[in-house]
């Protein structure tokens, strides 16, 4: 069952941050937007890519008043030792976000993307600051993540929940919204006729 529109699962776990062991709470960032995401196992191969990739646009996230979160299975010291590997030998390197140890499975339990096996799935939440899971995408193992479509929807959300207006397909920062109204809606198509902007 998607978690959208519920209060996402409290925890409190282990995690590495900024090469050290820390014990990290969801509600340590009520207030803010969390862009939750797990990840199946350390050490493997397309996890690497969206680890780094996300690290290395923190600091987008940062300007939309964002924290990213990275959760796998693995224990602490798997997280740590790959943190300390370099990223030339497929590790990570300096990670500016906490990687949450979710040795116990707890957590991948609850939020619904547990595998039998023992991992989780690629899984992405993005929670409001009020603690609510506005947005979710799980999926298989095979393909990473799309740092830039990541943005877009945080950036959607943020957008509708300041103007009350929603955003059409495809829809980036600039580009029109639509009034949810059925009179008024028709300003947007009277401007995009196809119903999709160029």
């Amino acid at each position: 069952m998607s978690l959208v529109t519920k209060l996402a699962p409290a925890f409190t776990a282990e995690a590495v941050l900024n090469k050290n062991f820390s014990n990290i709470s969801l509600e340590d960032y009520k207030g803010k937007w969390v862009v939750l995401f797990f990840y199946p196992l350390d050490f493997t191969f397309v996890c690497p890519t969206e680890i780094t990739a996300l690290s290395d646009a923190n600091d987008e996230f940062v300007k939309r008043d964002a924290q990213i979160i990275g959760v796998s299975t693995d224990s602490k010291f798997s997280h740590l030792a790959w943190v300390n590997t370099p990223r030339t030998e497929g590790g990570l390197g300096d990670i500016a976000y906490p990687l949450v140890a979710d040795f116990t499975k707890k957590i991948s339990e609850e939020y619904g993307v547990l595998l039998a096996p023992g991992m989780a799935l690629r899984a992405t939440f993005i929670i409001d600051p009020e603690g609510k899971v506005q947005f979710e995408l799980v999926h298989d193992l095979g393909i990473g993540r799309n740092v830039t479509e990541i943005l877009r929807n945080l950036d959607a959300l943020q957008f509708v929940r300041k103007h009350g207006e929603v955003c059409p397909a495809g829809w980036t920062p600039g580009k029109d919204t639509m009034t949810p109204d059925p009179v008024k809606m028709k300003e947007y198509y009277k401007k995009n006729p196809s119903g999709n902007q160029k």
